[in-house]
Formats: C-alpha cells, structure tokens, sequence
C-alpha cells in the first residue's frame, strides 16, 4: 500500500510540476472588441514574455487577410487554420496569446488552453463592443444586415464557452488597457 500511495504522490507532484510549467503560459480569450491584443501586447511587455496573436499568425502563414479566408473557405476552413495554429503556439514557451473571438468555440481549443496555460477571459459589455467595433470592417462575422443583432447573438453564444474556459475572468470596460495589463500583471506575479 505504501508503494502505491508513493506512486500516487509521485505522480501528482509530476502533474503539479507540468502545470506549474505551463502555467507560464497566458491565454486571453473574448469577443472582437474586447482588447485581447492591446492588453495582450501590454502585458507581455510587463511580464517578460513574447506576445502573439493567433490571428494575425495565421495571417503570416496565409499571406492573406482573415476576412479572405472567410470569403474563400468559409468560417469552418477559417476554424480548421485556428485549431492547427493554437496547436502549435500552446507549445511554445513563456508566452502571451490573444486568441480569436471564435477560437473557444471548438471543445478541442477550450481544453487545450486550460491545460497549457492560464486563460484570462477579457470581459466587455455588448455596448463596448459595439462602440469598439462598429467601423472595424476586418470583422467578417459583423458584415452583416445587422452587425449589432449579430454581436448579441455571438456574445450570447460565446459568454458561457469563455466562462467555462477561463481561470480568471476580467472586466475589460471601463479601465485603460494600460491599467488592465498593469493589474492582470500584479495579479499573475502574486499568484505564482
């Protein structure tokens, strides 16, 4: 009995040590609008770590726009290039990632985020999100009869899948990016 209980110990402190390790990984998930890569970007720079956004990665690989790739594969082939490149930067070391707004969408994406790092889920009122959004026309799920009907349904869609991901959830309204990324900063540094 005693071998097995020390097996077991082993093998939760192994599990607590590769969570540990990726837990220096940072995952900001929430809608268009909601700042991922503004306070993203700052953050990193506060943390010491490389930052990068997964749509703008998959618009390196592609060499085209993520509007494009909506036009010409569909929302589906556009959540296909989102999987496989959040596969590959899970992988990566030390960083901070602003995920698309849709990326939490797929089972797959969610557990993957909440096992390789801490997910911040960036949370903005709908109105927010509109005032941010409404003149952005690189946001192909808005190009609609009515992008602010289309927002409601996707936030209502999309708020429960960021909660269920998320380790901490932040309102991302009222403060300045810079405040944000400040706090979410001391926040991280104390909780390690």
């Amino acid at each position: 009995m005693n071998a097995i209980n020390a097996i077991v110990a082993f093998d939760n402190a192994m599990n607590e040590l590769v969570m540990d390790e990726a837990r220096g990984n940072i995952f900001l998930v929430g809608m268009m609008g909601a700042g991922k890569t503004t306070i993203g970007r700052l953050l990193a720079g506060f943390l010491k770590k490389t930052f990068y956004d997964s749509d703008r990665e998959i618009q390196k690989r592609t060499g085209v726009s993520i509007p494009l790739i909506f036009e010409i594969e569909g929302e589906a082939g556009f959540r296909k290039r989102e999987t496989e490149m959040l596969s590959e930067l899970v992988k990566t070391r030390n960083i901070v990632l602003a995920t698309g707004g849709g990326a939490v969408l797929s089972a797959q994406n969610r557990e993957m985020l909440k096992q390789s790092g801490t997910v911040i889920y960036l949370r903005a009122t709908v109105d927010d999100l509109w005032r941010r959004t409404r003149q952005d026309k690189n946001r192909p799920l808005l190009q609609t009869q009515d992008p602010r009907t289309k927002l409601l349904e996707l936030y209502g869609q999309r708020d429960p899948l960021y909660q269920e991901t998320a380790h901490i959830i932040v309102e991302s309204g009222k403060r300045s990016a810079r405040h944000l990324a400040q706090l979410l900063a001391q926040q991280l540094a104390c909780s390690r």
